[in-house]
């Protein structure tokens, strides 16, 4: 029987050079992903390089590194090996790499050096959507969920356990320094002075790094235990210091300038945090991420990262960001009851303000409860709120917060794996998370206008 099939030969040579275009279908994620990173701005990058003298060898384009970057955080893979390794066996990074192949030291190097540009690109993401009318700023979501660092709880100490190893660890430091300059004298004695013997001891080298570990976590504490007594100071003395609740009044009594004794420093990550995981009540070292999602199409309007357990302060905040990054106020701010502040509340329902905001001030068991637990807010604006979400209206608009807002965490955890951050330190952990907000963003974008358009237009 005459079979015909296509030539399959692995050593068959082309008679023309195959276009990098013919590598993926037309509506590929890669290919949006490169249309997107044609149309920002990466000038705050290019800038940083360039000689004037013109001489050194040439680097990897920031335009290709950046499309490597988004489309590994938008498909899960954001390890800067990882990423090396794709640009070798997987077809879409290949195509965005120009079929180059960009070591992980310099896609590490490259993210470290410039996250804060690739931060930037958060908000220029978020103009691509508005453009592309997936912006409304009816009701506005707002939540938070606990990521983890890249830290181990078991390097966690209390701050009295860290300042008695401090001593511990100054004295033995201090005691290797002087047998080491005993040691110095005994050499000069027998070679000379000009002897080299600039290397420390191996034993000296790992106290002095312990002790520096030690430093860092105790001085973190200190510093955010003087940040909240300031706060409190400066709540006193603009309240005539009445407080508004019995919670900011706990709040004030706990305030000092040195941290409590059993506040929990880590070793490897100063700035994480030990807090309780919403999703399974276990405690984790990590970090608060903070999203606003607008309800119609999902897409996140603003975003950051806390080092504060819970939600209480974040209200605020988290609204003048959207309304900063948009230019205008959303209608409707809704949150759960771990935002609830009867400051906040009052503050963004002021004349001057007039968003109206539905946080119920107690949780669900006590909403459903014929009776007010002791230590539940009583101010006006729980009085008000309480009586708000017993219309069935109300309430229901407050309900559609979960489909909202919880959906786009379920997405960024389970659906791409970011359970813990890569980074270390508040400021690139924020970094970090702008990245992941900007790439959630974009795939929003892809599915709901590129892939209907068959094209992406500015």
């Amino acid at each position: 029987m005459n079979q015909q099939f296509r030539c399959c030969d692995l050593d068959q040579p082309f008679l023309l050079p195959p276009s990098l275009q013919d590598w993926l279908p037309q509506h590929h994620l890669a290919r949006f992903v490169a249309e997107v990173v044609d149309q920002l701005d990466l000038s705050g990058i290019l800038a940083t390089y360039g000689r004037a003298d013109g001489r050194g060898k040439r680097g990897y384009h920031p335009a290709m590194m950046v499309r490597l970057l988004l489309y590994g955080y938008a498909v899960g893979v954001r390890s800067s090996r990882k990423l090396e390794k794709a640009s070798y066996d997987e077809v879409a990074f290949r195509y965005l790499a120009a079929n180059q192949h960009p070591d992980h030291d310099s896609l590490a190097a490259f993210r470290q050096q410039h996250l804060e540009a690739l931060a930037g690109l958060f908000l220029q993401a978020l103009r691509l959507c508005e453009k592309a009318g997936l912006v409304k700023l009816g009701q506005v979501a707002i939540d938070g969920s606990k990521i983890m660092a890249n830290a181990s709880r078991q390097q966690s100490r209390s701050y009295e356990r860290l300042s008695e190893k401090e001593k511990a660890l100054a004295a033995e430091v201090e005691r290797l320094l002087a047998e080491a300059a005993a040691a110095d004298r005994r050499e000069d004695d027998l070679f000379g002075k000009g002897k080299r013997g600039d290397e420390l001891p191996e034993e000296l080298s790992t106290a002095e790094k312990q002790l520096a570990k030690l430093r860092a976590a105790k001085q973190e504490l200190e510093r955010e235990a003087q940040e909240k007594a300031k706060q409190a100071a400066l709540e006193k003395q603009a309240q005539g210091n009445k407080p508004r609740d019995e919670a900011q009044k706990k709040r004030w009594q706990r305030a000092k300038n040195i941290p409590d004794s059993e506040a929990q420093g880590n070793l490897t990550d100063p700035e994480s945090r030990s807090m309780i995981d919403g999703c399974n009540k276990a405690r984790v070292q990590g970090y608060n991420a903070q999203i606003a999602v607008t309800a119609e199409s999902q897409i996140i309007v603003a975003q950051t990262v806390v080092a504060a357990e819970n939600d209480k302060q974040q209200l605020l905040p988290m609204t003048e960001q959207a309304q900063q990054n948009l230019g205008r106020k959303p209608d409707e701010v809704v949150a759960d009851s771990g935002y609830w502040s009867e400051h906040s509340i009052a503050t963004l329902a002021a004349p001057e303000n007039a968003i109206s905001v539905l946080v119920p001030p107690d949780g669900p068991k006590t909403m459903q409860s014929a009776e007010l637990p002791a230590n539940a807010p009583r101010g006006p604006q729980a009085q008000q709120m309480r009586q708000r979400l017993k219309d069935p209206v109300e309430r229901q608009r407050y309900q559609q917060r979960s489909g909202t807002v919880e959906p786009v965490f379920a997405w960024i955890k389970e659906r791409l794996g970011y359970r813990r951050f890569l980074l270390r330190g508040l400021t690139k952990v924020r970094g970090e998370w702008a990245l992941i907000c900007t790439v959630i963003n974009l795939r929003r974008l892809y599915r709901h206008h590129w892939l209907e358009h068959a094209c992406f237009t500015s």
